[in-house]
């Protein structure tokens, strides 16, 4: 299968069998990265996280009363 990374658009080949394969085809609204720009990504984040200014902000969840 051939995909497309979303941010370099450099294009490549996966299996078709794989476990990333079959989520692009069932679900179109998954996206796929390379590896680089996923490593690159992570990397990021990390440096980000490590600052202790980065939040990630949860939906509140209300109790249902029934």
């Amino acid at each position: 299968m051939r995909v497309k990374c979303v941010i370099c658009d450099k294009v490549e080949t996966i299996e078709d069998e794989t476990l990333i394969a079959k989520r692009l085809r069932n679900r179109p609204i998954h996206t796929y990265m390379c590896k680089p720009c996923n490593e690159r990504i992570e990397e990021k984040t990390n440096a980000r996280i490590a600052t202790g200014k980065f939040r990630l902000y949860q939906d509140k969840k209300s109790e249902d009363t029934w």
